[in-house]
């Protein structure tokens, strides 16, 4: 089935402009199209009529690298679960439907050009603290011979499914970061490889954190909800847990 829909975009030439929502037509979209090849669509319109088209992020359009985040209908990713925008199929929406398309709305990622946010905070709290040191003068243990329990080991993997998309801070009343911060701090925190720099991590993470501008955590759970990945909110307690310790180790 194809469908006629009108759309309401966000539009912002750049950081400094006030934006606005403009209203747009689009016709025949096959209800197996992506929500991105139906903006690709709009786009080839726009562009033959000799007006600009409408800026997004997309890369891999395969759920994996989390720069298509869109905000559809008041929720993140759009009405789907489980899923990143691109990964979201037209057949999710109705002929004749008024869709709503913005930007992830948070203070700490700011508007670069209409759907295009610039999300670079969550990389310098990753550089804060998200590595592992290894000793590589040539008796570097095989990092297969250490043993791991398969629960922490499963829950460590989990963790590291974690895209940092932003759905969790679009969808958060506060903004917070803490659902992303959580997993990249699990994902160390429950192997032995991660022991090293325990401390340092997750009290660096968390000061980024804060640096950057996001806020607490609600405890309502939306951010669990709209994750793609299902990241779990005990991360957010295993974080909250390390960050105790490290602080009474200091």
């Amino acid at each position: 089935m194809n469908m006629n829909l009108t759309l309401k975009i966000w539009r912002q030439k750049d950081a400094s402009d006030k934006g606005k929502m403009v209203e747009y037509k689009v016709t025949d979209i096959s209800e197996h199209m992506s929500f991105l090849e139906m903006l690709d669509v709009l786009n080839e319109q726009l562009i033959a009529k000799g007006e600009e088209p409408v800026a997004f992020d997309h890369d891999c359009r395969e759920g994996i690298c989390g720069m298509c985040s869109l905000y559809i209908n008041g929720e993140a990713h759009g009405p789907d679960r489980g899923v990143t925008t691109c990964q979201l199929h037209m057949r999710m929406f109705n002929n004749g439907d008024t869709i709503y398309i913005e930007p992830f709305r948070a203070k700490a990622f700011p508007v670069v050009k209409d759907l295009v946010v610039d999300r670079s905070a969550f990389d310098r709290i990753q550089q804060a603290g998200g590595y592992v040191s290894i000793n590589t003068s040539g008796n570097t243990q095989d990092a297969n011979a250490i043993p791991i329990n398969k629960e922490n080991a499963d829950k460590a993997f989990d963790a590291a499914t974690c895209i940092g998309c932003g759905a969790c801070v679009a969808t958060c009343k506060n903004s917070s970061a803490m659902l992303f911060v959580g997993a990249k701090v699990s994902q160390y925190a429950l192997l032995p490889q991660g022991q090293v720099e325990a401390t340092d991590r997750v009290q660096n993470m968390v000061a980024q954190m804060d640096l950057e501008g996001f806020g607490n955590c609600t405890n309502t759970g939306a951010c669990e909800i709209e994750c793609p990945k299902g990241i779990s909110l005990e991360n957010i307690a295993r974080m909250n847990s390390e960050f105790l310790k490290a602080n009474l180790k200091g």
